[in-house]
């Protein structure tokens, strides 16, 4: 899979918000076929920051939610300034 393909697009929920300030997180919605692994490099690929870790799960309404944690060398609030998203 491209990585265009593997994450469609930021999530800016009241939650996310609160995630991005204090964990150091940020949410996307991902294809349903991709895999842990694949989000990671797919992540660091387009956005260019090292993640720590990963976390997914199926939301009610059939989607995939990735929560991308990422390195203390970076800051996910800067990354969302950068995407539009903060």
């Amino acid at each position: 899979m491209k990585s265009e393909d593997v994450i469609l697009y930021p999530l800016m929920t009241e939650g996310a918000v609160a995630l991005i300030e204090q964990d150091n997180k940020l949410t996307f919605i991902v294809s349903l076929k991709a895999n842990k692994p694949a989000i990671k490099r797919a992540f660091e690929e387009l956005y260019e920051a090292k993640v720590a870790r990963v976390n997914t799960l199926i939301t009610q309404k059939g989607q995939k939610k990735a929560f991308v944690k990422l390195a203390p060398e970076y800051q996910a609030s800067n990354l969302a300034i950068k995407l539009g998203i903060f």
